[in-house]
């Protein structure tokens, strides 16, 4: 079977996936997995990058042989209480980081890392970042994602007129955030500004992929009590189905370019703000399409679901299917539809029939 031929069998409901009614074995996943990544976070903690600790930061450019070991003996021979995180930039670059240093020690370390490495004074550039700065940074890094989370909850909610819609897409936001962070901690990737970045955009991506899916279950289910033949689970579930193809290929497409850049960052150019932001961009596209199929959708199910009137049609529709009824014509012309015949399936007659009066 082609893909073209999947796809439109999950779209006509010919071929659907139980997702929405596994609700609950996903939901176990993603808590496991949420739970494992806060372990982590406040555990392990992030490795914070020089921007947000403070601290001092040495590059040396055009070295002949780009290796730790000479940046560690200088170090430890100026202030052996340094602890320097030693990177190496692309292929003749070095960066070395380390905490506060005095004027005098900056000066000496200057020196004796030109001397190391046998370049001049003038291929060791210096930079020292204070603390003050960077705590300002990571506070604005929070109140940016408050501030986005808030719009998206209000934007989300006028757009659909229901909050639960909103609610299911915030807490996927979240969880794609907490996994993508819990990440960071199990490997030790560094959080720099460009990865904070990457976060951000990350989230508007699960975002958008989860409003496609929504916007689909709102299209089927604009005309739900004037039907007895699905219920809203079903209904969200061919939804997520029918958007299914679409979001694992926007995924791929996606994912590819990234990864490219994500190999050539890290193996050809080196670690930088190239690494940075498209090794959060990779990890957070990939878990924002899971969260978009097996997360967004079903808790939105779930949380529709305590709705009275929703609780009403699901038990009117489970009940006319087990007394295995037959079409009943109503006063206002409507036409009400039991089982599914043979040879029918979901994707079939979603819309109330209508039948004419003689």
């Amino acid at each position: 079977m082609s893909l073209a031929t999947w796809g439109n069998k999950l779209h006509s409901g010919e071929i659907t996936y139980p997702i929405v009614q596994q609700r609950k074995r996903w939901f176990l996943v993603s808590i496991i997995l949420v739970v494992a990544s806060l372990v982590l976070l406040f555990g392990k903690g992030l490795t914070l990058g020089l921007d947000f600790t403070g601290g001092s930061q040495y590059i040396i450019t055009n070295v002949a042989d780009p290796s730790a070991g000479p940046a560690e003996d200088v170090v430890n021979e100026i202030d052996s209480t340094q602890e320097p995180r030693i990177t190496v930039l692309g292929e003749d670059d070095i960066r070395i980081q380390l905490g506060d240093l005095s004027d005098a020690d900056q000066q000496a370390m200057t020196e004796a890392l030109a001397e190391a490495y046998d370049v001049s004074v003038d291929a060791v550039s210096f930079d020292q970042i204070g603390p003050t700065w960077g705590a300002q940074l990571g506070k604005q890094a929070v109140q940016a994602l408050v501030i986005f989370i808030l719009l998206v909850f209000a934007v989300i909610a006028l757009y659909f007129r229901a909050w639960r819609m909103a609610a299911a897409a915030i807490l996927a936001l979240i969880h794609d955030l907490l996994l993508t962070v819990g990440v960071y901690a199990l490997i030790g990737f560094e959080v720099t500004p460009a990865a904070v970045i990457g976060f951000l955009t990350i989230l508007g991506y699960s975002l958008y992929d989860t409003v496609v899916v929504f916007d689909k279950v709102k299209e089927n289910t604009a005309h739900l009590t004037e039907q007895t033949r699905y219920t809203y689970e079903e209904l969200a579930n061919l939804a997520v189905n029918q958007t299914l193809v679409r979001s694992i290929n926007t995924s791929i497409v996606a994912l590819l370019p990234v990864a490219a850049i994500l190999f050539i960052g890290t193996f050809v150019l080196g670690a930088g703000t190239l690494m940075d932001i498209s090794l959060s961009l990779f990890v957070g596209m990939a878990v924002g399409t899971y969260s978009s199929i097996f997360v967004a959708t079903p808790l939105e199910v779930a949380l529709r679901g305590r709705e009275p009137r929703i609780q009403e049609h699901t038990a009117k529709v489970l009940a006319l299917r087990a007394g295995g009824s037959s079409d009943v014509v109503r006063e206002d012309g409507t036409v009400h539809v039991g089982a599914l015949t043979p040879g029918e399936h979901l994707g079939q007659a979603s819309q109330p029939k209508r039948k004419r009066r003689k």
